[in-house]
């Protein structure tokens, strides 16, 4: 690993590389509280796609949010109900998505931006909502939500939201890939792994092209995925491809 201070011990790279992180996350918090202030939202969660290699595994996570301890309900609760209706509104329009929770009185309105909004069928959550789509490519596609009891939002500031969640994914995703740089590069075999594994080749192919075994195929992509903080295999390849190393 490179150390970027000078004089600094591992212990202390690795302690300022989480309290920069830690940073970095309630900076994007402080940003995201004022923007739910701005239509009487009470919470906010950002959605990133996984498994963009495959459509059919692909899945929205929720990656930074203010739900509290709720988090883990909430977010299932929404990918669970809406999230393969999000996923394909994502592929086709960048519209603003609204639903209404239970009760008579959990409403998302944008009344003056209504034609330009995709409004989702039916009140299922506890919570009404707004999602502003962003896609950014790889792993910076998703979207940043805000929900609530009541939501009331203008166009003008419709479009001031959906400009800045850009914003905040954009800023996610460089955070994202500037600890990569400050991680471990990749190996030439690992690289090698990962290019087969992009063309479509299963471990057992790369091994015999390489004269290697399959256990030491699967570590080189292991240890691969890991230094691209990737949850799988698919999601490292993507990565390196949109980081250069592989075509």
């Amino acid at each position: 690993m490179v150390n970027f201070v000078t004089g600094s011990r591992p212990d202390d790279d690795s302690r300022l590389g989480r309290n920069g992180r830690a940073a970095r996350a309630a900076t994007l918090v402080t940003r995201l509280q004022a923007m739910q202030r701005h239509i009487n939202a009470k919470n906010f969660a950002v959605l990133r796609v996984n498994g963009r290699g495959l459509p059919t595994a692909r899945k929205l996570a929720c990656v930074l949010h203010n739900w509290g301890t709720a988090c883990e309900a909430n977010a299932h609760d929404l990918v669970a109900t809406y999230g393969e209706e999000l996923l394909a509104h994502l592929d086709r329009s960048l519209l603003p998505v609204l639903w209404d929770g239970l009760g008579e009185h959990q409403t998302a309105e944008s009344a003056d931006f209504r034609p330009f909004a995709h409004r989702l069928a039916g009140r299922k959550l506890i919570y009404s909502g707004i999602a502003f789509p962003v896609r950014l490519g790889a792993q910076g596609n998703g979207y940043v939500v805000f929900t609530g009891s009541y939501i009331d939002a203008s166009s003008e500031q419709v479009v001031d939201l959906h400009s800045r969640s850009c914003n905040i994914m954009t800023d996610m995703l460089a955070a994202d890939e500037k600890r990569l740089f400050q991680a471990e590069a990749l190996s030439d075999r690992e690289i090698a792994c990962l290019q087969m594994a992009g063309d479509g080749h299963i471990s057992e192919e790369i091994a015999d092209k390489m004269g290697l075994s399959v256990h030491t195929v699967n570590a080189y992509l292991g240890a691969a995925t890991t230094k691209l903080d990737s949850v799988n295999r698919i999601q490292a390849i993507a990565k390196a491809i949109r980081l250069g190393y592989i075509s």
